[in-house]
C-alpha cells in the first residue's frame, strides 16, 4: 500500500508538472503581444517624417478604443473593426502634408527580430500585427505593442493622457449606490 501512495504521488506531480506551468516548468506559455507595424512608403526623409506624424496621430486615435482592452483576441477584433477609422486618420494626417499616396491596414502574422521595449523584451518570431503600410510601405518602419498598449503613452498628446483605474471608478459607483 505505501508503494501505492508513494506512485500515485509521484504521477500526481508530473502531471502538475506537465498540465500548471510553472516558473519555467511544464507547457511554454507565452504571453499573446498585438503588435503595431508602420510602414513608410519609402527611406525617403520626408516619407520617414511623414510615417512618424502619422503614428502619433493613430496612436491618439487609439489610446481611447484601447482603454478597455482585456485580452489577445479582443484586440485583433476591435482592431479589424477600426481599420476604416485607422485608415481615416493615417489618410487625413499624409493628405495635409501632400501625401496622395494612403494607408492600408490590416492584421497579419509576421517574423519580428528581438526588440527590446523599456523593461520587455520580445524574443524574435512570428507575430500577430496590425500594419499599415503607407503608399508602397517599402520604406523603413516603426513598431511597437497594442496589446498590451505598452507604447500609447508616447504619443503628442501624451501630456493629456488620464489614467483611469477601473477599480478606484467600480468603488466609486459602488459607493454612491450605498449613499
Amino acid at each position: 500500500m505505501k508503494y501505492v501512495l508513494g506512485a500515485v504521488a509521484v504521477i500526481g506531480i508530473a502531471l502538475i508538472f506537465v498540465f500548471c506551468p510553472m516558473n519555467g516548468f511544464g507547457k511554454d506559455v507565452s504571453p499573446q503581444y498585438l503588435r503595431i507595424h508602420i510602414r513608410a512608403n519609402s527611406n525617403s526623409q520626408v516619407d520617414q517624417n511623414v510615417k512618424y506624424m502619422v503614428k502619433d496621430a493613430v496612436v491618439d486615435a487609439l489610446i481611447p478604443i484601447l482603454a478597455d482592452i482585456d485580452d489577445f483576441e479582443e484586440a485583433k477584433v476591435v482592431m479589424s473593426k477600426n481599420f476604416d477609422m485607422i485608415e481615416s486618420v493615417a489618410n487625413e494626417v499624409l493628405i495635409n502634408h501632400g501625401f496622395y499616396y494612403g494607408c492600408k491596414a490590416q492584421i497579419d502574422n509576421e517574423y519580428f527580430p528581438t526588440r527590446v521595449y523599456d523593461s520587455l523584451t520580445l524574443e524574435e518570431g512570428f507575430y500577430d500585427a496590425l500594419i499599415l503600410r503607407l503608399g508602397s510601405g517599402e520604406g523603413d518602419n516603426w513598431w511597437c505593442l497594442v496589446y498590451p498598449a505598452f507604447c500609447f503613452t508616447n504619443s503628442s498628446n501624451s501630456a493629456n493622457i488620464v489614467y483611469i483605474s477601473k477599480i478606484w471608478e467600480t468603488l466609486k459607483v459602488w459607493t454612491r449606490r450605498k449613499s
